[in-house]
């Protein structure tokens, strides 16, 4: 497997937010398995130093479920540049760094927030920028073509909000939608 499927909480909305979770998990989009996944809880205050946080997004927090705003409040959490040398190692397992296809949710959220976060600690992401790729555009593409809204069919499992269950998520509704696309 060579796609992962990349999910971050931030502390923001901007494209320098402070990260305080990543979770990624191997996936094939064309079969829908699900690979290795990896998990890291960053902690807030050394989060701020390479990010940025804005009130909203805190207060959005504030009002999500106990469970959720638990993950990123828990006393096991990383720094942000031991989170992202794990990350690299872990995605590492795809030997060749041109085969590595990255998505996230949003064209200028998950990929280009985690891409800033390698800049702010001096380091260089471990993708190439050609292998980004866009859950939401395939979303659009589902509900547009076939009007097949992922978010309703396929059923969530785990926690909202929790970076390694929304991964594991979105791989499994991207999947989905590829293979609804492919019955064309």
């Amino acid at each position: 497997m060579n796609n992962v499927m990349l999910d971050l909480e931030t502390m923001g909305q901007g494209s320098n937010a402070a990260i305080v979770a990543i979770g990624a998990v191997f996936f094939d989009p064309i079969t829908g398995e699900i690979g290795d996944s990896f998990y890291k809880k960053i902690a807030l205050e050394d989060a701020v130093k390479f990010g940025d946080i804005d009130a909203s997004t805190v207060i959005w927090w504030l009002k999500q479920s106990d469970a959720a705003r638990a993950e990123i409040t828990s006393d096991d959490t990383n720094v942000l540049r031991e989170a992202l040398y794990a990350f690299s190692d872990w995605i590492g397992q795809i030997e060749n760094i041109h085969d590595r296809v990255v998505w996230g949710n949003g064209a200028s959220f998950d990929n280009v927030i985690l891409s800033n976060a390698y800049k702010a600690i001096k380091s260089t992401k471990p993708w190439r920028f050609w292998n980004d790729r866009d859950v939401r555009t395939v979303v659009e593409l589902g509900l547009t073509l076939k009007k097949f809204n992922p978010k309703k069919e396929v059923p969530f499992i785990g926690t909202t909000h929790n970076a390694i269950d929304d991964a594991i998520h979105q791989a499994k509704y991207v999947s989905a939608i590829y293979a609804i696309l492919a019955k064309s």
